[in-house]
Parts: C-alpha cells; sequence; structure tokens
C-alpha cells in the first residue's frame, strides 16, 4: 500500500510539473511573408521587478539585419524556465527571443 501512494504521489507531482511547465508563454509575430531562408539568430531578454522592468534591449529588427520578411518568436523556454527557478528569488526573468529569416 505505502509503494502504491508513493507512485502516486510521484506521478502526480510529475503531470503538475509538466501542467505547470506546458504553460510558457510564446508569441510569434510574422513580417512580411516570414520566415524564408531558415537563418536563426537568438537573444535572451532579462526582467526584473517580475518582468515589469527590462534590463537589456533586444531589438529585433537588428537581429533580422535587414530582412524584408522573417518571423519573430519570443517564449520561455525550457532554459530560461530552469533560470528562472534559480533568479525568480530576486525578482530576475529571462526569455528566448528567436527572429528566424
Amino acid at each position: 500500500m505505502r509503494k502504491k501512494l508513493t507512485s502516486l504521489f510521484l506521478t502526480s507531482l510529475l503531470v503538475l510539473g509538466m501542467v505547470v511547465s506546458s504553460g510558457c508563454m510564446a508569441h510569434t509575430h510574422v513580417v512580411g511573408n516570414g520566415a524564408q531562408m531558415g537563418s536563426i539568430e537568438e537573444a535572451r531578454q532579462w526582467y526584473i521587478l517580475w518582468g515589469l522592468v527590462p534590463i537589456n534591449d533586444v531589438d529585433s529588427s537588428d537581429m533580422a539585419a535587414g530582412a524584408d520578411d522573417y518571423t519573430i518568436a519570443t517564449e520561455i523556454t525550457p532554459i530560461d524556465f530552469v533560470i528562472n527557478i534559480f533568479t525568480s528569488f530576486i525578482t530576475v526573468y529571462s526569455r528566448t527571443v528567436t527572429v528566424t529569416q
């Protein structure tokens, strides 16, 4: 009986972790006709005070290097999720900006 409760607890904990982490926000913006070549540029965007104040400036148009057609994806990746676990105690959060040409 004890093994079943332990197994049920671990399974519930795993499912809860998957539900919480699957809700990571993602935004996709298509500029022009969207990505054409497949060239990818990534940058990490940092915020303090629970995401209210940006620390650095990530300019997606600079990352696109003058292209007319590209796609911008802004999301909390699994790496950001792990980073945020440790930095959230001091109200610092990150997210990844990906520009695909």
